[in-house]
């Protein structure tokens, strides 16, 4: 790999490609403040054992939890939204009085200090899950070419300090999508 003068060595040499989801408990604030704490611990313990379960079963990491939600990270597109779309299974299941959201992106990042991720990839995947409605999995179109179909694109949106439109599409529309991508 060539040197791009404008980086210093140390930063360029971290620089990899992954896959983030970003998971979080659609109502719980509201939900803590009407049933209490106790019933927020009680679903939040819920919403963690699965997330620890499925990330332990398909090879998807927990790399933050981040009180009602988590940041997923992999090294696939296709695994980190089985992930979720197992973590959304089980929890329908499990009959939890929460809905789920999510918002995935993939491209190159920098791994800071062996054990965080900076760049736009991870700041999208979590505006894309902050515009996802209650059992949505936002993703860019684009990121499941021929698998993103016409039932689940939702368009053009802007994101928070993004400058441009992204297609977006919702990947928990699209029938058999595991599947589709051969998992």
């Amino acid at each position: 790999m060539a040197h791009d003068p404008g980086l210093p060595p140390a930063v360029e040499a971290h620089r990899v490609r992954r896959t983030f989801g970003f998971v979080d408990l659609s109502g719980f604030t509201s939900f803590s403040n009407t049933l209490g704490d106790d019933a927020a611990v009680l679903e939040l313990s819920i919403f963690r054992a699965i997330v620890r379960a499925v990330g332990s079963a398909t090879g998807v990491r927990v790399a933050k939890w981040l009180g009602d939600g988590a940041m997923l990270v992999a090294t696939d597109a296709a695994l980190v939204v089985s992930a979720i779309l197992e973590i959304t299974r089980r929890m329908r299941d499990q009959g939890m009085s929460l809905a789920m959201h999510g918002g995935v992106d993939e491209g190159l990042v920098i791994l800071f200090e062996g054990d965080d991720y900076i760049g736009a990839t991870v700041n999208r995947a979590a505006r894309l899950a902050d515009l996802a409605e209650p059992w949505q999995i936002l993703a860019p179109a684009e990121l499941f070419p021929g698998v993103a179909s016409s039932v689940a694109a939702l368009g053009s949106f802007e994101i928070q300090g993004f400058d441009d439109a992204v297609p977006l599409a919702d990947v928990a529309l699209v029938p058999d999508l595991v599947e589709a991508l051969n998992l």
